[in-house]
């Protein structure tokens, strides 16, 4: 499918104004892409095969690479492919191709992921099917998306804010509304971390907004907190998926039922995967 006449094209167009204007190199941590993996090893992946739907910048292909799989591929439908290029400069033999992940067909993998993507998608279903049409029979699949648990304030009051400001130019949005709105949250999480640098207790995480996501992201500098906020505020597409809904996609017959696993992760989101059956059981 042409990039333009994807049904996501308006979606990823939108990104592609935030990943094509960040400093070069990945915009996270090695800390943070390990822990995105948990409970899986990234270790256990090295000399294997690797994908990851829709890669915006190349940050997280970045870290794969590190561990040297035998072929590390990519699909974006945004415009970012050079940027990416120059992210990944050291590393040309991945693979980025442009096109909807829920038209391509890349073979399959020992590992297919998609970190982020599934939430943005006008039909976020399809996506994971392309995830696990994706990997092999054995291999391993691995998502996250934003939970509907958990992220009430950010759906009541940063939600229809969001509909206003993807309609904007993206320099409006990234600078006179990401920009003011997120600096006093980046001090609010800064306050948090240093009130309760071993974590929120239950009695105070029913009191405060966002506990445990908020030490987690000040972890990081201002720079990210505003590259969070334009992120949630340039799409055009956000739906927030509950754990009924991750829980229905794992009945898939493809998905070895002893594998499946789902985390509520940071208060407000679930990383889940599993191992695709290998095709003499299904």
């Amino acid at each position: 499918m042409v990039a333009d006449t994807s049904p996501d094209a308006a979606t990823a167009t939108a990104f592609s104004e935030s990943w094509n204007r960040l400093p070069e190199g990945s915009a996270y941590t090695r800390a943070q892409f390990l822990e995105w993996f948990l409970p899986l090893d990234p270790e256990e992946f090295r000399s294997k095969t690797i994908i990851e739907l829709g890669f915006g910048n190349g940050s997280l292909l970045l870290h794969m690479a590190s561990f040297e799989p035998s072929r590390l591929c990519g699909v974006e439908l945004g415009d970012t492919l050079e940027t990416a290029r120059r992210n990944l400069h050291h590393h040309p033999e991945i693979e980025l191709h442009r096109g909807d992940l829920t038209e391509v067909e890349l073979g399959q993998f020992d590992l297919a992921y998609c970190i982020g993507v599934l939430h943005h998608l006008q039909d976020p279903a399809a996506g994971f099917r392309a995830v696990l049409a994706h990997t092999r029979p054995g291999g391993h699949f691995h998502c996250w998306v934003y939970a509907r648990e958990g992220n009430a304030i950010v759906r009541i009051f940063v939600d229809p804010v969001r509909r206003v400001t993807a309609r904007l130019p993206w320099w409006l949005t990234k600078f006179a509304i990401a920009l003011p709105l997120v600096t006093p949250y980046f001090f609010y999480a800064k306050l948090l971390k240093k009130l309760y640098p071993q974590g929120v207790s239950e009695q105070a995480a029913r009191l405060l907004p966002l506990p445990d996501y908020s030490l987690w992201i000040a972890e990081r500098e201002f720079g990210f907190f505003h590259h969070v906020a334009f992120d949630q505020l340039v799409t055009p597409r956000t739906v927030y998926i509950s754990r009924h809904q991750v829980d229905a996609w794992l009945t898939d017959p493809e998905i070895e039922p002893e594998s499946r696993y789902v985390i509520f992760r940071n208060g407000n989101s679930w990383k889940f995967g599993g191992q695709k059956r290998l095709a003499k059981n299904i």
